[in-house]
């Protein structure tokens, strides 16, 4: 099986109040990286050494559009010392997407981003919800975005979750960005006949239309309604090179690190 990563928004909670033992924990579970959502007001130089000592690769990084916007050599030479080979735009509001009102702005400020990381030699990855699957001239926004901005620039990180819950076959999607696709998130879930739209009020994104939420949820791998084997083989065929495990918000009665524990030990079974 390809290295398996946590996505740290997973257990952010744990992150803020034991930074430190947060990631042994990750380590002891069988995690052989992480991926960042921020660095709890620690350095680059303190989090590089600390993930040396603890035996965690850096992968990646979710670092928010509009703080790379404003001071992108800066931002991403933060997690170039680090180590992270990748760095991602993890979600764009909506007047930022594409076909949207700053849409060509997004477009815009994403290859600059991209420029800069491939300067720096690193490499920029795009991580999409399902708005992305919304048609712009019969092709999904997602589609536009990377048929605008080319591969040596800019790859996928396709959350597999938001793929399938936007109604599109995940591991065919996969597929189609094969050679493109480094990093893979997995992620489970459960969904009603009411679709994701309320999925937003789990993560803290507020929705018009609440009673939407009912019937969605986030799930520890392998406990919801995803075909994770199928994903995998996709993923390997795709030539990934890493999975991240992410899930927003826990669930089933359980804490984040448990659900964590339990995506992981999930995919050790396979």
């Amino acid at each position: 099986m390809l290295p398996i990563a946590l996505q740290l928004y997973s257990i952010r909670d744990d992150m803020q109040d034991d930074f430190e033992g947060s990631l042994r924990k990750v380590k002891l579970m069988g995690y052989e990286g992480v991926e960042f959502a921020g660095l709890c007001d620690r350095t680059a130089t303190e989090v590089k050494s600390l993930l040396a000592d603890i035996g965690l690769i850096p992968v990646s990084a979710h670092v928010p559009y509009a703080e790379m916007i404003d001071a992108p050599d800066d931002v991403l030479g933060r997690y170039k010392e680090i180590g992270c080979p990748y760095v991602a735009v993890p979600y764009l509001t909506e007047e930022y997407r594409i076909g949207a009102e700053k849409g060509q702005e997004a477009l815009a400020g994403i290859r600059m981003l991209a420029e800069t990381a491939h300067k720096l030699g690193m490499t920029m990855l795009y991580h999409n919800h399902d708005f992305e699957f919304q048609k712009i001239g019969g092709e999904y926004a997602l589609d536009v975005l990377y048929n605008t901005i080319p591969a040596e620039l800019l790859q996928t990180e396709l959350d597999t979750c938001w793929v399938a819950a936007a109604g599109v076959d995940a591991p065919a999607y996969l597929r189609k960005y094969a050679g493109r696709a480094p990093v893979v998130h997995l992620k489970d879930f459960v969904m009603g006949d009411s679709g994701p739209e309320g999925a937003y009020e789990l993560i803290g994104i507020e929705s018009d239309n609440k009673e939407k939420a009912v019937g969605f949820e986030f799930r520890p791998l392998g406990h919801g309604q995803q075909n994770i084997p199928s994903i995998l083989a996709a993923a390997n065929d795709a030539g990934a090179k890493w999975l991240v495990v992410e899930q927003d918000q826990s669930s089933m009665g359980k804490t984040p690190m448990e659900c964590a524990e339990m995506s992981i030990q999930y995919l050790k079974s396979l």
